[in-house]
């Protein structure tokens, strides 16, 4: 018994270490990581409307690559994709950007707050 619980915290991700605000900041982070990810954020935001049909369309690059990142943009709640009929209406949610916005304001803020300056030399000197 000993045995699977030693296998079990080999295999653990350390990322559980963290606190939950942390982890979901960390996982926001990834999914916007990519510049095809935010073309695409940009884009529906630039439509202000639901976009039905290929977006692919809008963005270099082929249908299957954008198909995997709006898989992940969906994924995070970013974004809506419903089914109608052939075609898929993607939208923003923006209760989730609005979510992710204020943890992020939040976090942020916080930093901001120490007042540091960075010097030439990679000292930091407090204002």
């Amino acid at each position: 018994m000993s045995y699977v619980y030693v296998i079990r915290c080999k295999y653990m991700n350390k990322a559980e270490k963290f606190e939950d605000s942390l982890q979901e900041l960390s996982r926001f982070a990834k999914v916007l990581s990519h510049p095809a990810r935010l073309a695409i954020l940009k884009y529906l935001a630039d439509s202000k409307t639901c976009i039905s049909g290929d977006i692919s369309d809008y963005i270099p690059l082929g249908r299957t690559t954008v198909s995997q990142h709006l898989k992940e943009l969906r994924d995070s709640g970013l974004i809506h994709g419903e089914i109608d009929g052939l075609k898929v209406n993607y939208c923003l949610c923006s209760i989730e950007i609005n979510r992710f916005l204020e943890l992020f304001e939040i976090f942020f803020s916080e930093i901001k707050s120490i007042d540091l300056e960075c010097s030439s030399n990679d000292h930091h000197i407090a204002k």
